[in-house]
């Protein structure tokens, strides 16, 4: 295998496993909160639980399926934040986790010059790898919002890393 599709498998590699890590911590953080505590405000200009699971479905859906897939756009971005009900906190999960898969296949599936080809989304122009790695740290962000969010209504550890020794020392 040449370098420059090793450098490609390596950043497939790593872009989902860090998509599955959020969607991991983001289950962990939804099983012991309600369908009401989702939909939860800490305050007026904050959002929900569920409003950010809907922002990460449609930043996903908007940079990587379709920009990156190269699929018609179909965001609505207002109705992300504005919603205030309608869905359970599992119909939202399932819905998360189909973009999430959806976009997993489109980042496997791409081709070198899908990778390289500058294009505009959101008015923004990046490469297919900046729109990867863009998805990628937004859907982290809103984890960590998520997980926070969690820890501050029960006054729990989350358990992220529960059996791991992250004292361990770089070799």
């Amino acid at each position: 295998m040449d370098k420059e599709s090793q450098l490609i498998e390596e950043l497939v590699k790593n872009a989902l496993y860090r998509m599955d890590e959020s969607t991991r911590m983001i289950k962990k953080s939804l099983s012991d909160i309600s369908d009401e505590e989702v939909w939860q405000k800490p305050n007026s200009s904050l959002n929900s639980i569920a409003n950010l699971m809907l922002h990460l479905c449609g930043n996903i859906s908007q940079y990587i399926i379709s920009s990156l897939g190269e699929n018609e756009d179909k965001r609505n971005r207002d109705a992300e934040f504005s919603a205030t009900g309608g869905l359970t906190k599992a119909e939202l999960l399932k819905k998360l986790e189909d973009v999430v898969d959806t976009a997993k296949r489109v980042i496997f599936d791409a081709t070198p010059n899908q990778l390289v080809r500058m294009r505009s989304v959101q008015g923004f122009t990046f490469s297919g790898v900046g729109i990867i790695l863009h998805a990628v740290e937004h859907y982290s962000y809103h984890t960590g919002q998520i997980a926070f969010w969690v820890k501050q209504l029960k006054n729990t550890d989350l358990g992220f890393y529960d059996g791991v020794d992250l004292n361990v020392k770089n070799e």
